[in-house]
């Protein structure tokens, strides 16, 4: 009787190659758009601050595709959480957008005068008034990065999401919880760079290294998330 050989321990993908087009073409996406800050920092004389905001606002990006998702698990049971997620998502992401804010600019912004929406809507009308903060202090061609962010968590959505079946995998519970952990391996490492980094006068080297790091870290967030979300034959076999 032959010996069975041990099933090597793999990690996946074993390589670039092992990535199916659709996924590599929206790993492709993902790395192009953050070449837009290193070609801010390059070309356009952006500061670390207008890095770090431009990072914070993916976090609006996401919260948009993720309540699409919901609506489209659910239409009525996604219609009450997505609307619950709008007012506790974007209560966070303004509380956060204000600490960058306060982080990366002389004066903080006045943004908690004149609140005037119902009470429920507070933090929703508190995250309008950051974006418009936010929009009022961005460099010009700031907006292409944001765009951009757009346009590549939409074909990750078109391609993994719908096309890749992992809608199929995917609870409206599941979805309203996937930004939060995004944030917070992510951002807790963009904020403390940028305070190292505006700590010793936003050296060009350092800034370069700020986008090498978001670059690295959103590339194996997405690897992660693509391995979590495949079908157990596919998770099983890489």
């Amino acid at each position: 009787m032959s010996e069975s050989k041990p099933t090597p321990v793999m990690s996946w993908p074993a390589s670039l190659a092992e990535i199916p087009v659709p996924r590599a073409v929206s790993l492709a996406a993902l790395v192009i758009v953050n070449l837009i800050p290193l070609a801010g920092v390059l070309y356009w004389d952006w500061d670390v601050g207008s890095v770090v905001i431009l990072y914070w606002s993916e976090n609006l990006v996401i919260g948009a595709y993720t309540i699409l998702k919901m609506l489209v698990e659910n239409r009525f049971g996604g219609l009450f959480l997505s609307a619950f997620f709008l007012i506790h998502y974007g209560g966070f992401c303004a509380v956060h957008g204000l600490f960058v804010l306060a982080m990366t600019q002389p004066e903080m912004p006045d943004v908690l005068s004149d609140m005037n929406w119902p009470f429920v809507f507070v933090f929703v009308e508190l995250l309008v008034k950051v974006i418009g903060h936010v929009l009022s202090i961005a460099p010009q061609e700031w907006l292409i990065g944001f765009v951009a962010l757009f346009v590549s968590h939409g074909i990750s959505l078109w391609l993994n999401y719908f096309r890749g079946g992992e809608f199929r995998r995917q609870s409206v519970k599941d979805l309203m919880s996937a930004p939060y952990k995004r944030i917070v391996v992510l951002h807790i490492a963009i904020i403390a760079g940028g305070f190292g980094i505006m700590a010793l006068g936003s050296p060009l080297a350092l800034l370069l290294l700020l986008i090498l790091l978001k670059t690295v870290m959103d590339v194996w967030l997405h690897l992660r998330e693509r391995r979590r979300q495949a079908p157990a034959s596919v998770a099983a076999a890489g």
